[in-house]
């Protein structure tokens, strides 16, 4: 997933602070997943973090996978693995919508 890393104005957006309240993690671990990549939170032009409720969701995922006692590391590969089935799943689902289109419209009439 791509998205612009600096914004222009956070509205919907959590600062670290309402973040860790929501989350159960400090904000000093939330800082961690940012650098172990757990985590990509939008930035101000200031440069203060804003977190999203994808960012929320996402570090609900990572509470569950800590909870299996999987590592920072591990859980950095579960996460890319989950992004990457995701893409494939909605490509999948893309091709497969072109592809009936294709067919009904190249349908050799007799």
């Amino acid at each position: 997933m791509t998205r612009d890393p600096v914004i222009a104005e956070p509205p919907g957006l959590y600062a670290i602070s309402v973040t860790s309240e929501l989350s159960g993690f400090t904000p000093g671990t939330l800082r961690l997943y940012e650098q172990y990549g757990l985590i990509t939170p939008a930035r101000t032009r200031g440069g203060t973090r804003r977190y999203s409720d994808e960012d929320l969701t996402r570090l609900g995922r990572i509470t569950d996978l800590i909870a299996d006692g999987i590592n920072l590391v591990g859980i950095k590969r579960v996460l890319e693995l989950e992004d990457s089935t995701a893409l494939l799943r909605r490509d999948n689902t893309r091709l497969r919508a072109d592809n009936a289109h294709l067919r009904r419209t190249n349908t050799p009439t007799t």
